[in-house]
C-alpha cells in the first residue's frame, strides 16, 4: 500500500510534539477525501454512511479511492470533496470524521468537537487590501518550519500557477513585512492559494499579517527582482480541467448539504 501525504504527517504527529499535530491538521484540510455515501448524491445534496461510536456519531472518509474501495468491498457510492469542505460540513452537522478506518495507518477517529475546532481555527477567508510594494529585497528571520510547511502546501498546488517568491517587502506606506508573490496564476485560482496559504500560517502558529500575498504576471517589472532576491517555489504543471474548486464539494465557500 502506497504511503500518503497524511500517512506522513500522522507518523510525524504520532512521534512528535504540538507543531507536528497541528501540520497534521493542516494536512488535512488540504487533502482531497472521498465520503462513503449511502446512495447516489443527488446534486449538492450527500447521504453519508454513518456508525456510532460511545453515542457519538462519526461519517467514513478516506484519502484515496483505492482505500475507500477496498474498506467497501464492494461497487460504493462516495463524493471527492475537500478536507475544509468536508470540516466544515461536518462541524455544521455535529458529527465526526473516521478517517482511513480499516485502510492506512493514518486511521483515527476525530470526535464532533475536532470538526468544530478545525472550523474556529480556520476562521473567516483572506481580506484582500490594495497595497504598492515600494522595495523588494531578500526574505530574512522567518522560521524553517514556515518555509518548509509552505514548500509542502505548494507542492500540491497542482497546475495553480507558474511560481511562487517569498521576499521581503516595504510599501509606500511605510509598512514593511514579507510577500509571497504568484507569478502567472490560473485564472479562478487567486481564492484557493491565498487561502492554502491563510491555513498554512494558522497551523503553523504564526500570524497571518506576518506574510503577504500577491498576484503578478511574469512580465510585471516586479517578477524580475523577485526572481533575483527571492526563495522560488516551483508549483507542479497540471492540467485543471475545470475552475478550482468547481468540482461538487471542492469549493470550502459551497461544501455539500447533507440530506
Amino acid at each position: 500500500m502506497d504511503e500518503t501525504h497524511l500517512d506522513r504527517a500522522h507518523a510525524a504527529m504520532e512521534a512528535g510534539g504540538e507543531s507536528e499535530r497541528l501540520r497534521f491538521y493542516e494536512t488535512l484540510v488540504a487533502a482531497e477525501l472521498f465520503l462513503l455515501l449511502d446512495g447516489e448524491a443527488e446534486g449538492d445534496q450527500v447521504a453519508p454512511q454513518a456508525f456510532e461510536v460511545d453515542g457519538q456519531a462519526f461519517v467514513l472518509a478516506f484519502d484515496t479511492e483505492e482505500r475507500l474501495a477496498g474498506f467497501a468491498g464492494r461497487e460504493a457510492h462516495y463524493v471527492a470533496l475537500s478536507g475544509r469542505a468536508a470540516v466544515e460540513m461536518l462541524a455544521e452537522a455535529k458529527l465526526g470524521l473516521g478517517l482511513n478506518l480499516e485502510a492506512g495507518p493514518s486511521e483515527m477517529l476525530l470526535p464532533p468537537e475536532a470538526m468544530v475546532w478545525l472550523v474556529e481555527t480556520l476562521g473567516d477567508a483572506p481580506k484582500e487590501v490594495e497595497a504598492k510594494p515600494q522595495e523588494i529585497y531578500a526574505p530574512v528571520g522567518l522560521p524553517e518550519s514556515l518555509v518548509t510547511a509552505l514548500d509542502a502546501r505548494l507542492a500540491a498546488a497542482e497546475g495553480l500557477a507558474e511560481a511562487a517568491y517569498l521576499v521581503g517587502v516595504s510599501y509606500e506606506s511605510g509598512a514593511k513585512g514579507h510577500l509571497l508573490g504568484f507569478v502567472d496564476a490560473h485564472p479562478g485560482a487567486d481564492g484557493a492559494l491565498a487561502r492554502a496559504v491563510s491555513e498554512v500560517l494558522q497551523f503553523s502558529g504564526m500570524e497571518a499579517a506576518m506574510l503577504d500575498v500577491g498576484f503578478f504576471q511574469a512580465y510585471d517589472q516586479i517578477c524580475a527582482r523577485m526572481a533575483l532576491v527571492g526563495l522560488r517555489f516551483d508549483l507542479p504543471k497540471a492540467e485543471l480541467k475545470a475552475t478550482p474548486g468547481a468540482a461538487p464539494g471542492m469549493n470550502p465557500d459551497l461544501p455539500p448539504k447533507l440530506r
